[in-house]
């Protein structure tokens, strides 16, 4: 593989409007997109509209804040929506969820999705195809919200979607090369989709640069299922480093709810530290970062209140360790794209929790220090492979690493990763790896991991195994954390 076209390098803004033109030609709305137009009307939206500002504002004030997801076929149906859940649900983020065809650069069918919508008088897509809206109409939900709105989607090649949306007015924008192209797609060459999301920083720094800055969001969840809390750290550290170094001026690193109290809290701690400390270690301190909490990202239980009971456990971990802002699920997760109802009942069974536990913070314990120093120690030890890799160069390392499953994401789909290790709980419900792959962890942190599992092993009178782990998946949904035989 040729790495010459992809390097941890700032672009030269000759490559980036060279590119752009590419670009925007891929869909007549691209046509729409006038930077210098779009420059000035972000000038023009008050702060409390601009993700930036409510976030260094709610990280000084020590505020944590709400973000459902959601998102509908039809313009006008998707601003009901939005202001029904910023009015009635209190949410202090909006988002904007992409389609799927939207997700995948299919303009044309995401275009038939919009007319069957019409004629249905329903939405028969899973979010809004905002770039076959436009920037005009785009902005529409900028104009009818009193709050900051994030574009949501899960794209590989974000890069039209990116234009589109910032010059419309949304001033956040989630994703990342590797935890929106791993977990999401099958054949994308990781290569392609990090210089794509080159494209969509750069297009960020462009903004920063005259002013205006876009906070960029880093998927921590990845695939959702079992995923240690190093894993996610390195790939969002990655992501971040990455868009930092294309000129993006805040940054908020992603982790998924994995359901112990205790795995969770250190991992939250450990994220804001260790993303704080690579970032000034190479040159970045004067990036806001935050932190995201993402409520249960697994199978849901199908009865409403147990799912809420789900809800309710991942608001008080968020209130317990601390987090800048929680994306918030709905008691319908069991059963497809959620009603407004739902999403209400998620956002106010959230605030609730938060707001009984606002003076509250997880114990200082011997339990919380050592699962603290485990996650620190396996993300260094990961992350200074991954850049020998690359020979100093973060994005060439990231690639080599994935290929030598260096880097590994747990039951992804992606050609890319090498799907060599497997996670499993202890008898705690804490993540850990049952079999380790090509992860560059040291004897002693790999000699911790199979002392828990086989701890939980003697418990339960098993061999831990392929078994165990299937239990894992299911338990939640099935009213457990932890996977017990039958």
């Amino acid at each position: 593989m040729c790495f010459l076209s992809l390097q941890d390098r700032k672009w030269e803004i000759e490559r980036f409007f060279q590119e752009r033109t590419e670009v925007l030609a891929a869909w007549p709305s691209g046509r729409g997109v006038d930077l210098e137009e779009a420059l000035a009307y972000h000038r023009g939206l008050p702060k409390e509209k601009v993700a930036y500002y409510k976030l260094l504002k709610g990280q000084a004030e020590g505020r944590i804040y709400l973000q459902p997801r959601a998102g509908v076929a039809l313009i006008d149906e998707h601003i009901a929506l939005l202001r029904s859940l910023e009015k009635e649900g209190e949410a202090d983020f909006l988002p904007t969820t992409v389609d799927s065809y939207t997700r995948q650069n299919r303009y044309s069918e995401a275009a038939r999705g919009i007319k069957e919508s019409k004629a249905a008088d329903r939405s028969l897509l899973n979010g809004l195809p905002a770039v076959n809206y436009g920037v005009k109409n785009c902005r529409r939900i900028i104009e009818a919200t009193g709050v900051p709105v994030q574009v949501r989607h899960g794209t590989p090649d974000a890069r039209l979607l990116a234009e589109i949306t910032l010059a419309a007015g949304f001033t956040d924008f989630e994703g990342g090369g590797i935890s929106y192209n791993i977990p999401y797609a099958k054949d994308v060459p990781l290569e392609r989709s990090l210089l794509h999301w080159q494209y969509v920083d750069r297009l960020c720094g462009f903004y920063a640069e005259h002013g205006i800055i876009i906070n960029r969001e880093m998927f921590g969840p990845l695939t959702g299922t079992l995923v240690p809390p190093f894993i996610s750290h390195v790939v969002g550290i990655i992501e971040a480093l990455l868009a930092a170094g294309q000129g993006v001026k805040s940054i908020a690193i992603g982790y998924g709810q994995g359901g112990n109290l205790i795995q969770d809290a250190a991992a939250l701690r450990t994220l804001a530290r260790l993303g704080r400390s690579y970032l000034d270690r190479f040159g970045y301190s004067d990036v806001l970062l935050t932190t995201v909490f993402h409520q249960w990202m697994g199978g849901f239980p199908q009865e409403e209140p147990r799912a809420l009971g789900v809800i309710a456990w991942g608001a008080a971990t968020a209130a317990l360790a601390g987090a800048n802002k929680v994306i918030v699920k709905t008691p319908h997760e069991a059963m497809g794209v959620p009603s407004l109802e739902a999403n209400l009942a998620g956002l106010l069974c959230t605030r609730q929790v938060l707001r009984m536990l606002a003076e509250q913070r997880v114990p200082e314990t011997p339990e919380l220090a050592e699962e603290e120093s485990v996650i620190e120690r396996e993300v260094r030890e990961v992350f200074d492979r991954v850049l020998e890799l690359g020979e100093g160069d973060l994005a060439v390392g990231t690639v080599r690493a994935f290929e030598a499953g260096v880097l590994d994401i747990p039951f992804a789909p992606s050609r890319a990763a090498r799907g060599g290790i497997m996670p499993v709980r202890d008898a705690s419900g804490a993540i850990r790896l049952l079999d380790t792959g090509n992860i560059p962890l040291s004897a002693e942190i790999k000699d911790f991991h199979r002392k828990k599992i086989e701890e939980r092993g003697r418990q339960e009178k098993r061999e831990p195994g392929l078994r165990m782990v299937i239990d894992d998946i299911y338990a939640i949904s099935k009213g457990r954390l932890v996977g017990k035989p039958r």
